[in-house]
């Protein structure tokens, strides 16, 4: 019987949580140095590198040669992009931060990681309640 604790679900979870954290760091820091001469504030992608990482049309995905074997995979490896965001406006001092659009991603940010966060939390207790149930 092939044995894999956690799905391709939860492993996505756990990177989105891991991306979302990242891009936290990276507004917060852009925030930080909007007053900064010559800052460009940052910008984080890793939605395409996450997808790939999922390989919805299983392209890229390893399987087992016999039902006993364990699954494979399981750690996801996803690098975000980070680079200058180009969709800003450069101000007198060189600096490229829209406070505005910066603190809304933030708060957009914030409710997506909390979402994930719910969301592995279900899929934890659902597991927790399984093996009481098996007892």
């Amino acid at each position: 019987m092939s044995s894999n604790l956690f799905d391709k679900t939860t492993a996505a979870l756990a990177t989105s949580l891991a991306m979302r954290q990242i891009r936290h760091n990276v507004t917060a820091a852009n925030i930080a140095n909007a007053d900064t001469p010559n800052y460009h504030a940052k910008k984080v992608d890793f939605e395409d590198a996450l997808s790939r990482a999922l390989d919805m049309d299983g392209n890229n995905s390893l399987t087992t040669s016999h039902m006993d074997h364990y699954a494979v995979g399981g750690k996801m490896e996803v690098t975000p992009g980070i680079y200058e965001n180009p969709d800003v406006a450069v101000s007198n001092d060189g600096n490229t931060v829209d406070r505005d659009k910066e603190m809304a991603a933030l708060a957009e940010n914030s409710i997506m990681y909390k979402a994930a966060l719910q969301l592995i939390n279900k899929k934890m207790a659902a597991m927790k309640y399984a093996i009481s149930e098996t007892k």
